[in-house]
């Protein structure tokens, strides 16, 4: 008996989008990577591509729940000495909120050429408004328990 390994036209890629709108943020960003990824379909392989393309909107209204907002700091740093520059969550989610839920997703997938080709699929908006109507996604309920 031979293993299945799903070549490229059986993989199927279908386009999603998420209300960010009062979506706790790791929640949020664990469902989204499980899509990424293709964890969710019978075909996925660890070593191949075979997730889906993921839509967020709405992402300046995303909830850091307790008292992340005050108290989560990030740091990164510009490659001079002294380079080190620190942001709390609380200013990042209204400076950049499309790149909160994008850093919090890109840490929960693959590292390498692998996880990066999944990364492209993502797509995050601030607003309620995305170029992606063309590709008709169908929605992707967060947070709710399915049994």
């Amino acid at each position: 008996m031979r293993t299945y390994v799903p070549s490229g036209p059986e993989i199927k890629r279908d386009w999603w989008i998420v209300d960010a709108e009062g979506k706790t943020l790791g929640r949020l960003a664990s469902a989204v990577a499980v899509r990424l990824t293709g964890k969710h379909k019978p075909i996925y392989t660890p070593n191949l591509d075979t997730g889906d393309h993921v839509v967020v909107i709405n992402a300046s209204k995303v909830v850091l729940t307790g008292k992340k907002l005050q108290d989560k700091i990030y740091r990164r740093h510009t490659g001079f000495p002294g380079g080190l520059r620190e942001i709390t969550a609380e200013k990042r989610l209204a400076k950049e909120p499309d790149r909160l839920i994008e850093d919090t997703i890109w840490g929960m997938l693959p590292k390498g050429s692998l996880g990066r080709q999944m990364y492209r699929k993502l797509k995050v908006y601030a607003g309620k408004d995305h170029p992606h109507a063309a590709q008709k996604p169908r929605p992707l309920v967060v947070g709710v328990k399915s049994r």
